[in-house]
């Protein structure tokens, strides 16, 4: 399960409120960047394979090759120094690079490349 805090499921809510109504926020991982998979986001509409769970009223899509990536991962937002955006914390990742938008776990190391 993924799960969103209250403070990314309002800024979800808002992307979302001039949106299609059956669309949701799709979170999944990609090949790449600095420590070999790197993380993706988008508003998007389900596809009849994603799981689809509802967080903080925020309908979230994950297709099922992410899914063992991100399991068990908490989506937040945050406004601090260094910027504002999302952040994604993944019990799963065991090294990730400076920026927090690449990762890898124990058991896939995947193909580091740049950091982008």
């Amino acid at each position: 399960m993924v799960t969103l805090t209250m403070e990314a499921a309002s800024v979800v809510k808002d992307l979302l409120s001039d949106k299609e109504e059956d669309m949701g926020l799709r979170i999944f991982v990609k090949p790449g960047g600095c420590s070999g998979f790197s993380y993706g986001m988008a508003l998007d509409m389900k596809k009849e394979s994603d799981l689809l769970l509802l967080q903080e009223g925020v309908p979230l899509l994950v297709d099922e090759a992410s899914l063992p990536f991100i399991d068990g991962s908490e989506i937040d937002y945050v406004d601090g120094l260094s910027g504002k955006g999302f952040k994604i914390v993944n019990p799963n990742a065991v090294s990730s690079c400076g920026c927090g938008s690449s990762f890898h776990t124990k058991d896939n190391q995947g193909t580091p490349g740049s950091c982008s």
